[in-house]
């Protein structure tokens, strides 16, 4: 029965100790440079027509009213 109960104990230790590593290693993590650049290109562009475009295009890109 000792030998049971050392064993366990050890095993206890060995997981928790596992578990601290996981955890350590994910919450202190950074991204790769190259997932960062990846995300700084994937940024999403406006359409925008070539008419309203112009300053002298507000009554053809005007809002419609309500």
């Amino acid at each position: 029965m000792k030998f049971e109960s050392i064993f366990l104990t050890m095993l206890f230790v060995a997981c928790s100790s596992v578990c601290v590593l996981v955890m350590g290693a994910m919450l202190t993590a950074s991204p790769s440079s190259a997932q960062l650049a990846k995300v700084r290109r994937a940024a999403p562009a406006v359409a925008v027509q070539v008419d309203c475009a112009t300053p002298t295009a507000v009554e053809t890109c005007g809002a419609p009213e309500a």
